[in-house]
């Protein structure tokens, strides 16, 4: 197979589903999208009923190129990451792995158009996070949750406002950024640098004064992001965490227990931002992001450094700040359903405590003059009704 060959492949299967947002290559599989959230195979001429080993291992050598690194990354570790370009058409990132011998890939496809805040129609308090000068941001979530899209738009808004350097180290580079304002240099994980930590590392010897971490997969990781956000940098990443108050558990988890105390001042200090993000499906078709906003406020900094209490949850005080912007993945949800965007078994599925939401949208509902049960057929009794037969009396017989 010769790059020519695979980029028909590739552009066939792009162009058999709307919105494909990852191409799979599997043994004994036929070609497959994923499509709004499902698999689908993909017809092709003359017909793949079932791709063999050897098409699958061509597909990743070509995917390769001639990338050293990668390619011994994925002998001696069983899988790797890259990236590749099919023209002006498309970016994928790559995933090649080992399973029973044999490879499979996973190519998701990243947006070459960089997305505004105005696009994706976040919250107004979303709008306070590109301002911020100092301090830690995490954009959290599992894979394919938007963390990527949002944080590009994060560093879009920046860069038609501010006159600053902006490096970002990524895996891989995802979004492509013009020079507006900022200075853009973006460097590929395998390619640029060899890891998060020493990437970051040498980033703060290139005057930056915002970094963009890819990921913080590590300790060391998280510990050099700190000491830059409390020097002067504003640092940006990701974690897979499901909401603010796991992704504060994680990075904690990271150290040592002896070392927690002082991570949870330093943390307390740099914080920032936490934004998570559920996608759900969407009415009509499509996905529509859930995001649970925490800022930093007097009791965020203390639930960081004394740890959630009573009353002192990170769950309860997002709710109690609800007013001011921020949200919970349950205000997300009743939001998302009183909007009409998703419907409201999809509002249970995604939120966190679904007493709570089902509490909200029933109090909706009542305010629209909805009725908020299907049971429409009780009725009182009347006093008649209600007293109990007498029971006829039975004579006693004596033995």
């Amino acid at each position: 197979m010769r790059r020519p060959e695979l980029d028909a492949i590739l552009t066939a299967m792009l162009d058999s589903q709307p919105e494909v947002s990852d191409l799979l290559f599997t043994v004994d599989r036929p070609l497959q999208v994923e499509a709004y959230g499902e698999l689908k195979p993909v017809n092709f001429d003359p017909p793949i009923e079932k791709l063999t080993p050897f098409q699958t291992e061509m597909i990743a050598l070509n995917l390769l190129g001639e990338n050293h690194w990668q390619i011994e990354d994925l002998l001696r570790h069983g899988s790797c990451d890259g990236s590749y370009s099919l023209g002006d058409k498309a970016r994928f990132r790559v995933n090649i792995f080992a399973q029973r011998g044999n490879y499979s890939i996973v190519c998701r496809k990243l947006n070459t158009e960089i997305p505004t805040l105005e696009f994706l129609q976040f919250p107004e308090i979303f709008k306070a996070i590109p301002k911020e000068k100092t301090g830690l941001i995490l954009v959290t979530g599992p894979t394919g949750s938007g963390k990527s899209t949002t944080l590009a738009a994060v560093l879009n808004e920046i860069n038609r406002s501010k006159a600053v350097h902006i490096v970002t180290l990524e895996d891989p580079v995802e979004y492509v950024h013009t020079h507006n304002r900022a200075t853009f240099n973006q460097r590929e994980l395998g390619i640029d640098f060899d890891s998060f930590s020493n990437g970051l590392r040498a980033a703060l010897r290139q005057a930056p004064k915002v970094v963009l971490v890819g990921e913080m997969r590590d300790r060391e990781t998280v510990a050099i992001a700190l000491s830059a956000a409390e020097t002067g940098h504003l640092v940006l990443s990701t974690l897979h965490t499901i909401d603010a108050g796991q992704t504060i558990n994680r990075i904690l988890g990271m150290f040592e227990p002896e070392e927690q105390e002082q991570v949870r001042v330093r943390l307390a200090d740099t914080l920032r931002w936490i934004v998570s993000q559920r996608l759900a499906p969407k009415i009509g078709g499509g996905r529509q992001a859930l995001l649970e906003i925490m800022g930093a406020n007097l009791r965020v900094q203390e639930s960081i450094r004394l740890g959630e209490s009573e009353g002192k949850s990170f769950y309860e005080i997002i709710s109690a700040s609800y007013p001011f912007g921020w949200r919970t993945f349950d205000n997300a949800a009743t939001e998302g359903w009183e909007q009409g965007k998703i419907t409201e078994e999809t509002a249970l599925l995604y939120c966190t405590k679904r007493g709570v939401v089902t509490r909200q949208i029933d109090n909706i509902k009542k305010t629209r003059g909805e009725t908020t049960t299907d049971i429409s057929s009780l009725r009182m009794k009347s006093a008649d009704q209600a007293a109990p037969p007498e029971l006829p009396k039975q004579p006693v017989k004596l033995k």
